[in-house]
């Protein structure tokens, strides 16, 4: 997430009236009700885990080793096999 100044994007009397309760500190503004995107979809990350967790399964079932799997990923051997068995979830 990026912040924008306030001053940039507020009119001066509503800018005013925020400072009255939150001056100098950060303020999150959530989006509106129904507009807020699902964890990952704005940044392509979600997409990206999918495809990387697709390869890691292909390797598991192409006889590498969960350990192997764990050093090649940076990943712990319980996140390799969690992702084996929700892969597998999915096929089923």
């Amino acid at each position: 997430m990026k912040y924008i100044k306030a001053q940039d994007v507020l009119p001066d009397d509503i800018l005013k009236i925020i400072q009255d309760y939150i001056d100098g500190e950060y303020l999150y503004i959530p989006r509106k009700s129904g507009e807020h995107k699902a964890w990952g979809e704005k940044s392509g990350i979600k997409n990206i885990l999918k495809i990387r967790n697709n390869e890691i399964y292909k390797k598991y079932l192409n006889g590498s080793s969960v350990y192997e799997l764990a050093q090649t990923y940076y990943l712990s051997e319980k996140s390799i096999r969690r992702i084996v068995n929700q892969e597998k979830k999915l096929r089923s």
